[in-house]
C-alpha cells in the first residue's frame, strides 16, 4: 500500500510540473542573400534560432501569410453550359436560379423554394450537339451574399402528337469573376446535381460525371415534369491561401532557397512557432523581395 501511494505521489508530481511547463516565444530570424532577384533566379533564406515549426508563405497569388484564414471574398457568379435537343425542337426546357434552398432537395423543395426564371439568358440547341449557352451573369443573385443553385426544368405533355423530346446537358461550369479573372467553382462532374420527379417518374434525369440525359417518353405519354438541380454555389467562397513547411517538430532547421518565376513585388512570410498540446506562440518575420525580368 505504501509502495501504491508512493508511486501516485511521484506520477502526480511529474504530471503537474509537465502541465506548468509554458511554452517558449520562438527565438527566430531569417535574412536572405538579396532581396532582389530576377525571374527563375534562387534566393537564399538564412535562418537563426531553431523553433519547432517553421512555414513559408511566397507572398505569390495563393501563397499570402495575410490570407491564411480567408474563406470568402465577394465575387460575382456566372454559368455556361453546352446542349443538344433531339425528336423535335419543342421549347419544353427551361433554365432557373434560386436562393432559397437549405437542406434536402426533393419534391417538397422545388415546389416551396421561390424561382427566378433564367431561360431567356441562355441559348438553347435547336437540334445541333453542343450548343453553347454564352455566358450567363448571375452578379445580381450573387450580391445576395447566399448560396445559388441551378436548376434544368424538363416540361412535356401527353397531348404532344410526336414523341417526347430528348433533352442532353453535355457540359457545364460555374464559376466566380473577381478582377476578369475566373475561378472555377463547379463543372458537370462535381456539381452535384439531384433529380427530382414532379410528373411521371417513368422518365427522369439520368446523371453522369459526363452529362445530364432527359430521354423523354414516346407518343402519348403521360404530362412529365422533372428538374435536375445543382448542389449550393457559393461565389463568394474563395480558398485559404496555403504555405510550404519547411520545418516541424521531428526535423532539423535548414536553410531554404526559392525562385520566382513572375516579376512583381513580394511579401515573404515565414511563420514560426513553438507548442506545447494546444498551447502555441508564433513570431513571423517578413522580407519584401523585388523581381524583376
Amino acid at each position: 500500500m505504501k509502495y501504491q501511494t508512493f508511486v501516485i505521489g511521484t506520477l502526480f508530481i511529474l504530471l503537474s510540473s509537465c502541465s506548468k511547463e509554458k511554452v517558449e516565444e520562438p527565438k527566430f530570424n531569417v535574412s536572405a542573400s538579396s532581396v532582389t532577384a530576377k525571374v527563375g533566379e534562387e534566393i537564399a533564406f538564412q535562418f537563426s534560432g531553431n523553433p519547432d515549426n517553421i512555414t513559408f508563405y511566397s507572398g505569390e497569388d495563393g501563397k499570402k501569410y495575410e490570407y491564411r484564414n480567408r474563406t470568402n471574398l465577394p465575387g460575382k457568379l456566372q454559368i455556361q453550359f453546352t446542349s443538344l435537343v433531339q425528336w423535335g425542337t419543342r421549347s419544353n426546357l427551361s433554365l432557373f436560379v434560386t436562393t432559397d434552398i437549405a437542406g434536402k432537395i426533393d419534391a417538397s423543395t422545388v415546389e416551396n423554394a421561390k424561382w427566378t426564371d433564367i431561360t431567356n439568358r441562355a441559348v438553347f440547341s435547336m437540334g445541333l450537339d453542343n450548343t453553347p449557352s454564352g455566358v450567363i451573369d448571375l452578379s445580381e443573385f450573387s450580391d445576395l451574399g447566399k448560396p445559388v443553385n441551378i436548376a434544368f426544368k424538363y416540361t412535356d405533355v401527353k397531348s404532344t402528337t410526336a414523341q417526347q423530346n430528348r433533352w442532353v446537358i453535355r457540359t457545364f461550369n460555374a464559376g466566380t469573376v473577381r478582377n476578369d479573372v475566373v475561378t472555377p467553382l463547379a463543372v458537370m462532374a462535381d456539381a452535384g446535381w439531384v433529380s427530382v420527379s414532379v410528373k411521371n417518374p417513368t422518365n427522369v434525369w439520368t446523371i453522369t460525371t459526363a452529362q445530364l440525359l432527359m430521354y423523354g417518353g414516346p407518343i402519348g405519354a403521360d404530362d412529365n415534369e422533372d428538374w435536375v438541380i445543382s448542389k449550393q454555389l457559393d461565389p463568394n467562397f474563395i480558398k485559404s491561401d496555403v504555405g510550404f513547411v519547411l520545418k516541424n517538430i521531428s526535423a532539423p532547421r535548414n536553410d531554404f532557397n526559392y525562385k520566382y518565376n513572375k516579376a512583381g513585388v513580394y511579401k515573404a512570410s515565414f511563420l514560426a512557432s513553438n507548442m506545447i498540446g494546444k498551447t502555441s506562440k508564433e513570431v513571423v518575420k517578413e522580407l519584401t523581395i523585388t523581381v524583376t525580368q
